[in-house]
């Protein structure tokens, strides 16, 4: 193992690994109460291996002074050691025990409504192929409470259009891109265009998902950026299929990723033109709880998800 501080009797380091995953709890949670329950051990355990760490690296990693626990600088800097650390123990377990190759359980991904039903699928059949035993459940919500439920431990993984938050409990990865595209009714005065731009938006009526919607953001991004050409957001609607709907019932344009409208398009429901400039395309990002040891369903779910991404991207060029 790494040196990290301390020294045994041979003038070497000596750190327990369930130490270092009793501190990434406590840091994560930042309450030993908390930190414990999830842990399932008790409180003064948890105490008591948290003052064993301090003692053997002979550094202060909390400040208790507060009302509020809080990490020291030097237990700010021993998190992304305790990460490194305690994956690749993670790792080494996975590539020696049969057990840990074959992952069972539950594991829940969420994910937008359109990533739900149009990218997700062809993940999951691949990754159930190659890991039978585990159950898997889908959870379909908005942008802001798929990272909450990620924070919260209620999903394992979510699949978002868009960069993730700067958070420190979160860890979030780039899968592709996605073309955005306005969607108009059949006849609409943009829909022989070959493609749009702000000055061709002018004026006209939009109808947008609810604010806190990965959509709504697109859109109110790509508002900032045209400026006066912008158009005007006309109507809310919650649900993605009625907004496609909407649309096709004549009530206004939207701004959607090309996934969400291509079978509504290729039925001739509603036209869909490509957006050119910087609002294009938005990112499609995987995140999931940063900690040190992921467990090995999330683990497999990522390297599945990786591999499918890249064949998409492939297919794509081709």
């Amino acid at each position: 193992m790494a040196a990290i501080g301390g020294t045994d009797q041979k003038g070497g380091t000596h750190v327990e690994l369930r130490h270092l995953r009793t501190f990434r709890t406590v840091a994560r949670t930042l309450n030993f109460t908390r930190a414990a329950a999830e842990l399932h051990y008790a409180q003064s355990s948890v105490t008591e291996q948290i003052q064993a760490l301090e003692s053997e690296l002979a550094a202060k990693l909390f400040d208790r002074s507060r009302r509020k626990l809080s990490l020291t600088p030097a237990g700010e800097r021993l998190v992304e050691y305790a990460d490194r650390m305690l994956l690749l123990a993670q790792e080494a377990h996975t590539a020696v025990s049969e057990e840990a190759q074959e992952p069972g359980g539950l594991l829940t991904v969420g994910g937008l409504e359109t990533l739900c039903a149009h990218r997700l699928p062809a993940v999951l059949a691949h990754y159930r192929r190659l890991h039978p035993r585990v159950q898997v459940s889908v959870r379909p919500g908005g942008r802001g409470e798929l990272y909450e439920w990620v924070r919260r431990g209620e999903v394992d993984v979510a699949l978002t259009f868009g960069q993730a938050p700067e958070d420190k409990l979160l860890t979030s990865e780039f899968l592709t891109t996605d073309r955005l595209m306005v969607v108009t009714p059949i006849g609409h005065g943009l829909a022989s265009y070959a493609q749009v731009d702000g000055a061709d938006l002018r004026g006209e009526a939009f109808l947008a998902t609810p604010r806190g919607c990965g959509f709504r953001d697109m859109l109110d991004d790509l508002i900032r950026t045209l400026g006066p050409d912008a158009p005007l957001i006309d109507t809310e609607v919650a649900s993605m299929a009625a907004l496609c709907q909407c649309v096709s019932a004549g009530m206004g344009c939207a701004l959607l990723p090309e996934i969400a409208v291509a079978g509504a398009a290729a039925r001739g429901e509603v036209a869909a033109v490509p957006v050119t400039g910087d609002a294009a395309r938005t990112e499609v990002t995987m995140t999931w709880l940063r900690r040190g040891e992921p467990d090995a369903r999330v683990l497999a779910f990522l390297s599945t998800a990786r591999a499918v991404f890249e064949d998409l991207v492939a297919d794509r060029a081709a």
